[in-house]
C-alpha cells in the first residue's frame, strides 16, 4: 500500500470525516435540549475516542484500525464482529450521505425544483451516480481520493463559517424566537432520546485513519496531534452549527435541508438572498467529500478480512495499477446502491401487493419519503457503528486493570476513565437510537427495521466466521509451484 496521508491530510480527513453537517438537522429539529446532549457526548464519548484511537494505533498500528484491534485484545471472532459492524454501518451510511446531496443540490437548481429532492426518481438516480463516481475516485487511489476529502473538509470550513457567521449577525439585529425554556427537557422526551445516539454518530470518525494504518506517514508522530486539532475543530463546528439552526429556523428543521434552509433563511432577511446557490455548491462538495472518506476508508475493512480468510479472499485483492483495494469498494458500492433502491421502492412494491391480496394494512408498510428513509437508514448506521467503540472502551479498561505497568501512551487512570466513560455511553446511545424520531411515521415499520436489520447483519456476521471461515480453511490450497504429497492407503 502507498502511504499518501500526510498530518495535514490527516486532519482534513478527520474534520471532513467527523464534522458531518448531514447529522446536524436531524439533531437541531428536537430544539434547545440537543445543546446539552452534545456538551454531555463531547466529554463522555468524543474525548475517550481520542484517547482510545491514539492508544490502540500506538500498541496496534497497522492497516485494519478497529477490525485490527479488537482481534488482538479480544479475539478473531470479536475482532471480526467490530470490522463488519464497522463495515456494514458505512454501506448504510453511504446512501443517507447521497440522499444528504441531493436535498442539498436541489438548491442549487433553483427555488423551482426544491421538489425534487423528494422524487423518489430523482433522488435514487442521483445517489447512485454520486454513489458510483466517489467509488471510481477511490479505486484510482488514495493519492487523488484524498483530493476529494481535503477539498470537502475546505467546503465544510468554508460552509460552517458562513451558516454560523449568518447566525450571528442574526442574533445581534434581530435576536431570536429560542428561549431557555426550549433548553429544558421536554415533557415527552421519546423522540430527544434517539439524538443522542445520533450524536454519538455524528463524533465518530476519528478512528477512520487507522483504518488505513498502512498508508499514513509515521503514523505514531502523525496521529496524535491529527486527532487533536481534528477533534477539537469539529467539536467547535458542531455545537456553532446546531446553535445556528436553532436561532434561524428553530424546531422545524428539515432533515434533509436543514443546512441550506436556514442560511436561504437568514441570507433573505439581511438581503444577500443571492448567497443561497453558491451556499448549496459549497456545502454539495463538502457532502461528496464525507462520502468519499467513509467509502474509501471503511472498504479497507473487507479487504483485511479477505486476506483473514473469512470472506471471499477475492476481496483482498489490490488493484494491479492502482494499489487499492478495489473489488472491496467494488461491493461496498453495489450495496450500498441495493439499499438506496431498496429503501425507496422495495417497500412501496411489498405494501401495494400485500393490500392487493388484502394480507395486511397498507399502513403498516406505508411508503416512504426520503426523509423518513434517511432517518431509518441513519438509525441502522448508528447501532452498527457504535458497536466496534464498545471493543475500542473495554480495551481500555482491559488494559487499565491487568497491566500494572501501562506498555502504550497513556498511564492506567487516564485508560480507566476514558474506557469506563465511554463504554456507559456508548452502551446508552446503543439503546436510546431505537426510539424512534419525529420523522418515522410508523412505529411498528421502524422497530421491526431496526430489530430486525440489526439481527440480520450480526447473523451474517457469525455466519462469514464460523461457517464460511472454517469451511474455507479446511480447504486444500493448490496453487503453482505446490507439491502434492498423497498417502498411500490400503487402495
Amino acid at each position: 500500500m502507498i502511504r499518501a496521508l500526510g498530518r495535514r491530510d490527516l486532519v482534513l480527513l478527520f474534520v471532513v470525516a467527523v464534522f458531518n453537517l448531514n447529522v446536524v438537522p436531524s439533531i437541531a429539529a428536537n430544539g434547545g435540549v440537543t445543546i446539552w446532549l452534545w456538551i454531555i457526548s463531547l466529554l463522555l464519548f468524543f474525548w475517550p475516542q481520542g484517547i482510545a484511537v491514539i492508544e490502540l494505533a500506538h500498541r496496534y498500528p497497522g492497516e485494519g484500525g478497529v477490525y485490527l484491534w479488537a482481534k488482538e485484545v479480544f479475539g478473531d471472532f470479536h475482532g471480526f464482529l467490530s470490522g463488519w459492524c464497522y463495515w456494514t454501518n458505512n454501506m448504510l451510511y453511504a446512501p443517507t450521505v447521497m440522499l444528504y446531496f441531493v436535498g442539498v443540490s436541489v438548491y442549487a437548481l433553483g427555488p423551482a425544483h426544491l421538489s425534487l429532492a423528494d422524487n423518489k426518481f430523482f433522488a435514487s438516480a442521483t445517489s447512485l451516480t454520486l454513489l458510483a463516481l466517489l467509488t471510481a475516485l477511490n479505486i484510482v487511489g488514495l493519492g487523488v481520493g484524498k483530493w476529494i476529502n481535503n477539498l470537502g473538509a475546505v467546503g465544510t470550513f468554508i460552509a460552517a463559517t458562513v451558516l454560523i457567521g449568518l447566525g450571528i449577525i442574526i442574533w445581534s439585529r434581530f435576536g431570536t424566537t429560542i428561549t431557555a425554556t426550549d433548553f429544558k427537557i421536554p415533557a415527552d422526551p421519546r423522540f430527544v432520546l434517539n439524538s443522542f445516539g445520533v450524536i454519538c454518530f455524528g463524533l465518530v470518525g476519528l478512528e477512520l485513519a487507522s483504518v488505513m494504518g498502512d498508508e499514513i506517514q509515521d503514523p505514531r508522530r502523525s496521529l496524535p496531534g491529527a486527532v487533536a486539532w481534528g477533534g477539537i475543530l469539529s467539536g467547535a463546528l458542531y455545537l456553532g452549527a446546531t446553535l445556528t439552526l436553532l436561532i434561524a429556523v428553530g424546531k422545524n428543521v428539515n432533515v434533509l435541508q436543514g443546512i441550506v434552509q436556514a442560511v436561504s433563511n437568514m441570507a433573505g432577511r439581511i438581503g444577500l438572498g443571492w448567497i443561497t446557490v453558491p451556499f448549496a455548491l459549497m456545502l454539495s462538495l463538502s457532502i461528496a467529500g464525507i462520502g468519499s472518506a467513509w467509502i474509501g476508508g471503511s472498504a479497507r475493512i473487507p479487504f483485511v478480512a479477505g486476506l483473514d480468510s473469512y470472506m471471499p479472499s477475492w476481496l483482498g485483492e489490490v488493484h494491479p495499477r492502482y494499489a487499492t483495494p478495489y473489488a472491496a469498494l467494488v461491493v461496498q458500492a453495489v450495496v450500498s446502491a441495493l439499499l438506496v433502491l431498496g429503501n425507496f421502492f422495495g417497500w412501496w412494491f411489498w405494501d401495494k401487493l400485500m393490500a392487493v391480496l388484502g394480507l395486511l394494512p397498507r399502513l403498516y408498510l406505508s411508503p416512504a419519503g426520503a426523509g423518513e428513509v434517511f432517518q431509518k437508514l441513519l438509525s441502522l448506521a448508528v447501532v452498527l457503528q457504535l458497536v466496534p467503540f464498545i471493543y475500542m472502551f473495554g480495551a481500555l479498561v482491559k488494559f487499565a486493570v491487568k497491566e500494572t505497568i501501562p506498555r502504550g501512551h497513556y498511564p492506567r487512570t487516564t485508560l480507566f476513565l476514558a474506557g469506563a466513560s465511554g463504554l456507559l455511553t456508548t452502551t446508552v446511545g446503543i439503546a436510546l437510537v431505537f426510539f424512534p424520531a419525529q420523522q418515522i411515521t410508523s412505529l411498528w415499520s421502524y422497530e421491526i427495521w431496526m430489530v430486525g436489520g440489526t439481527l440480520f447483519f450480526i447473523g451474517l456476521a457469525a455466519f462469514f466466521f464460523f461457517v464460511y471461515g472454517r469451511h474455507k480453511a479446511l480447504q486444500p490450497k493448490i496453487g503453482k509451484g505446490t507439491t502434492l504429497v498423497v498417502p498411500l492407503g490400503d487402495q
